[in-house]
Order: structure tokens, then sequence, then C-alpha cells
């Protein structure tokens, strides 16, 4: 079934950070000054899959297709690196211990800014709006968080859904899975009634018309691309570009080419 994806969300206002021009050395920064952890290259490390974010895509030489991936692509094209891309544990990236361990310089994963989160990595400005919601099969009976009394509801580890449904569906059997692709394989199967999860990502899982999102929750989330802490530099780099981007359009583009905009 062709369901229509999201309407235009609102997106966070940049700051205008304008991108530095220090010259680059052989100590592992970019013409723009920014270290990271391969000379020439901008690591990225994501959840995978978290479509229509980041998914596998064997076709490409990068091996990932996804919204995450185009916005990370684009910058890294504007700081002259090659982006190399990962996959992940959400879990080590929300954390920090990723990229505290010199895994990856950038964590690109639909990751929400925390005042948590912040204590152990810093984020560029937000670049995406999201909500909650509530993912049933077509044929459930659940219309409504306040139906998730006594009923196995899956959520994963380490995200803001997890939080919300712990503090908001009294009752509910929470199940945790370290990703999205096990989340759905046990409502698939039977093994959990609902999902509560980013909006776009169930949205992602009613094409087939199999399950409905029955409820979406306003949480005035951000997403933000996460960075090594003390790493300034970079975070003003990713910022300059994210700014570049807005005022010429690329973003937009990007944007219209996952979400249907109204």
């Amino acid at each position: 079934m062709n369901m229509k994806r999201l309407p235009a969300l609102a997106v966070a206002t940049l700051a205008a950070l304008a991108l530095s021009s220090c010259g680059s050395d052989d100590s592992g920064k970019t013409s723009t000054g920014a270290n990271v952890i391969k000379e020439g290259t901008l690591t990225v490390c994501s959840d995978v899959p978290y479509p229509p974010f980041e998914d596998f895509d064997k076709s490409s030489d990068l091996g990932f297709k996804g919204f995450d991936v185009d916005i990370v692509n684009e910058i890294a094209e504007r700081l002259d690196l090659k982006l190399s891309y990962q996959d992940s544990s959400f879990d080590a990236l929300q954390s920090g211990q990723a990229l505290n361990a010199g895994q990856c310089d950038l964590a690109a994963s639909a990751m929400t800014i925390t005042d948590d989160r912040k204590k152990n990595i810093d984020f560029s400005e937000g670049y995406y709006d999201s909500k909650q919601s509530l993912l049933v099969p077509a044929d459930s009976d659940i219309a409504a968080i306040g139906d998730l009394d006594g009923v196995k509801v899956g959520v994963q580890q380490g995200t803001t859904g997890k939080t919300y449904t712990e503090e908001n569906a009294d009752g509910a059997e929470i199940v945790t899975f370290p990703s999205d692709a096990e989340m759905f394989q046990a409502i698939k199967a039977g093994q959990v009634d609902a999902l509560l999860q980013d909006l776009p990502v169930n949205l992602d899982h009613t094409k087939d018309g199999k399950f409905k999102v029955v409820e979406t929750y306003d949480t005035d989330e951000q997403y933000g691309l996460a960075i090594k802490k003390g790493n300034s530099q970079l975070v003003e780099d990713v910022n300059g570009a994210l700014e570049e981007m807005h005022k010429d359009g690329t973003y937009d583009d990007i944007y219209n080419k996952y979400f249907e905009v109204e």
C-alpha cells in the first residue's frame, strides 16, 4: 500500500557558523582544521538498518543509503573529505563509547539531542525534527497509548522511544531490543503487540498495509550529529556545512527525496 510518509516538519534554525579556513598538515587534520581518526576521511557510524534514515545498499560503493547517509555525504564533500561508513550498535553510539574509542568521527543515526547524552558527546545543531509513534498490526484493537495496559510493547535500547514508553505507557510489558530490525521481526512474529519509536521509521513499516500507526506524540525532539566530546572544530565545521546546505537548498533536496512534503 502506497502510504504517505511524512508531512513537512519544522527544521531547527541553525546557528550561523562559518567554516574555518585553516590549512592542512600531516597530523590527521582536514583542510578546515578538524581532528579526524583517518587523514582525509570522515568516518561515520550508524545503527543500520533504520530506514529511511540509514539502510544497507549493496548496489552502492558506500554500501549504505538513507537520509542520514546523504546528509553526511554532503557534509564530507563540503569539508573536502572522503566518506567512510560503518555499522554500529545504537547504544554504543548514544553513550559515546564508539566515538571515545576512536571507532568513528561522527555518529549519524537519527539520534535525539538530550541533556544526558550531552554529558558524554557533543552534537551538531539539530538537523531534523521528529515525533514518537505507536505501531500495531492492521487488525489490532489497540488505538492509543492508553490501551497498552498488559500489552507487550517493543522498544529499542537506549532510545527516547524507550524512555517515552516507560514514562507514559502505564501497565505495558516493555520488551527491549537492540535495534529496529529485531523489533520489527518480533511484531511480525506476534512476539510483541506494538512498537513505540520514531515516527518516520514506524511509517516505513506501514508500506505493505499489514501495520498501521495509530497515534503520534509530539516530544519536541531534534536529531543531531554526534561528535566526540571536545572536538569543537569538527562541531563547528559540521554546523557550517549544514548552514550552507540550508541556504543553497541542498538540505531541502535531500529532505524531499525521503519525506513527502505537502
